[in-house]
């Protein structure tokens, strides 16, 4: 797995996509960039630094600089290719994939390494032919390949859209990793990246069991009980738990009064805002402030 810091732009070297209707061979090359690949059709087999791999329709593979890679087998093989160099990447190794995917995708605290919000967790090789989404990086792809043979100041814009890729190649990913033990179809994951995304775009707002059954044409306590099953929280306790964390935010970067914060995080009430903090950072809003301001 490697670590992106996202708040810095990669340098877009080359994309492209390339079909090969007769059986090829990778040539044999070692170069200074990162060049990432993602199969559309077809096989293409390889190795890098010794290890072998297959990739196949949906694969998702991380070529490294300075290590050498080559093909192993003929194989026609369709797939779309970015070439990059970042300052920054890092190779990263978690222990626990599935705590990883709590603290990213869920925002909890906690672990022996801290998740820096800016960093996108980027699998070396997934596959995601399963995935319902497959058609969508395809078209992003193919919108990416258009984007950055314009003109050339498209190729920040390019920039934009391949780290924009990452993220959600990595969320994809990640998703998956949080609920590979819960048994749940592709149906309930793909409702429930939805729901979270709809959460921390409302949270502000009061949001009802009506509202949300109204937005996904789903059952709210049905919702709630596979909610409850991946994630480890209700529904309300998540919606609380997103306003929390923006409300902290808030009072460590702004001079917004307590009800002012409140007001903003969809928790009008002053008094119900701070016992709801209370119980979720172990104190008032008043005494997290004035322990910022020491």
């Amino acid at each position: 797995m490697l670590a992106i810091p996202m708040g810095v732009l990669p340098t877009i070297k080359l994309v492209g996509y390339v079909s090969y209707k007769t059986p090829w061979l990778h040539f044999r090359r070692n170069v200074n960039e990162y060049i990432l690949y993602f199969m559309k059709s077809g096989e293409m087999h390889i190795q890098e630094n010794g290890v072998q791999y297959i990739l196949k329709k949906g694969d998702v593979f991380m070529l490294e600089p300075n290590l050498e890679h080559e093909g192993t087998a003929k194989h026609a093989c369709d797939y779309y290719y970015i070439h990059l160099t970042h300052p920054a990447i890092a190779p990263t190794h978690p222990e626990d994939l599935h705590a990883l995917a709590r603290r990213v995708l869920l925002e909890e605290s906690g672990g022996a390494v801290p998740v820096e919000p800016s960093i996108c967790y980027l699998p070396k090789y997934v596959g995601l032919a399963s995935s319902s989404r497959l058609q969508h990086f395809y078209h992003v792809l193919n919108e990416m390949v258009q984007l950055y043979h314009g003109r050339s100041y498209n190729r920040t814009l390019t920039a934009m859209r391949v780290s924009e890729l990452f993220i959600e190649i990595s969320r994809e990913y990640l998703m998956t990793a949080l609920q590979s033990n819960r048994q749940k179809n592709t149906k309930s994951l793909i409702t429930l990246n939805a729901l979270l995304d709809y959460i921390h775009l409302n949270y502000a707002r009061k949001i009802t069991g009506t509202d949300i059954e109204q937005s996904f044409g789903c059952n709210f306590d049905y919702m709630n009980r596979v909610f409850s099953q991946v994630t480890g929280h209700t529904i309300t306790k998540y919606i609380n738990q997103v306003r929390i964390n923006h409300a902290k935010e808030l009072l460590d970067a702004t001079h917004l009064s307590i009800g002012e914060v409140g007001y903003q995080v969809g928790l009008e009430d002053p008094y119900y805002f701070s016992k709801v903090f209370k119980k979720y950072v172990g104190m008032s809003p008043s005494e997290y402030k004035g322990e910022r301001e020491i």
